[in-house]
């Protein structure tokens, strides 16, 4: 498995818009729907990847705990599943609920949603200020499937702890890694057109 991180992009550009269904209970579900008053974490993952199966039970956690909080919470999939039917909506519904996810878990069909966000891998974390403004691309924390490090979400915590107490959160911020996201091809595009 190849590591792809998290695109650097200026921070504080706003949230992109979405509506897509919801893969546990098949309702559209859009950004506003979702978004916390102190904040919103908009998560890309997919069912198949080690980094996200290596840290999912700390998201779970992470938003159980800070939910309560203020904080809105989703998780998106935007792989094409023509390729990896892994992940595809039936599965994730099944990963949604085998995993105790108490957000959303969102098909992106047509990867659009991944495109505004320029998100490139899976995890890849996205958090808005309570003004849907972004504050954070980094992160959850140093933990690698293949390293020894601790799976805690520090710094994730870090950055939603400051927006709880009005800090200041820093733009040095260390890139998620992970597998890439699997884009469609263009052949894939135009079959689906014509």
């Amino acid at each position: 498995m190849s590591e792809t991180p998290t695109i650097s992009i200026p921070l504080g550009f706003k949230a992109p818009h979405f509506s897509l269904p919801n893969t546990v209970n098949d309702k559209e579900t859009s950004f506003s729907q979702i978004k916390g008053l102190k904040g919103t974490v908009v998560i890309f993952i997919c069912n198949h990847c080690p980094y996200v199966i290596h840290v999912i039970h700390e998201i779970v956690n992470i938003a159980e705990e800070y939910t309560q909080k203020g904080f809105g919470f989703v998780a998106i999939s935007s792989n094409d599943v023509e390729n990896y039917p892994q992940d595809s909506p039936e599965k994730m519904k099944v990963q949604a609920q085998e995993w105790g996810f108490s957000f959303p878990y969102l098909y992106d069909e047509t990867q659009e949603v991944a495109k505004a966000y320029q998100a490139a891998c899976t995890p890849d974390y996205n958090v808005f200020n309570a003004k849907d403004l972004c504050v954070y691309r980094g992160q959850l924390d140093d933990s690698r499937p293949n390293n020894n490090a601790t799976v805690n979400g520090k710094s994730l915590r870090k950055v939603l702890d400051a927006l709880l107490n009005n800090e200041e959160i820093s733009t040095k911020q260390k890139p998620s890694t992970g597998c890439n996201i699997k884009w469609k091809t263009d052949g894939d595009i135009l079959r689906k057109v014509f």
